[in-house]
């Protein structure tokens, strides 16, 4: 799948990883339902950091649809609950 970082460009995730990445997403949804900065400044920053560690960039002259859209690092806690749905960030 591929995911674009707000801000970074895209990344080419195997779909093996969306499990994990999903466990990040739960804690994530859980930090901005109850509005714990720091627990959203530490989730979000372990999502990004498993997308980049999981991923391959693509080059920035591609042009492939994004199956995911992820918030920037330094996205507020606001920003991301506009982005969140019943499942997160990440549906499944």
């Amino acid at each position: 799948m591929i995911v674009r970082i707000m801000g970074e460009g895209q990344v080419q995730v195997d779909d093996s990883h969306l499990a994990e990445l999903n466990a990040h997403d739960t804690e994530l949804l859980h930090a901005v339902e109850s509005g714990d900065e720091a627990a959203f400044r530490r989730t979000l920053g372990a999502l990004l950091d498993a997308v980049r560690g999981f991923g391959e960039p693509l080059a920035e002259d591609a042009l492939a649809p994004s199956q995911l859209i992820l918030p920037s690092p330094d996205a507020t806690l606001e920003e991301v609950r506009e982005m969140l749905n019943d499942d997160g960030l990440i549906p499944g």
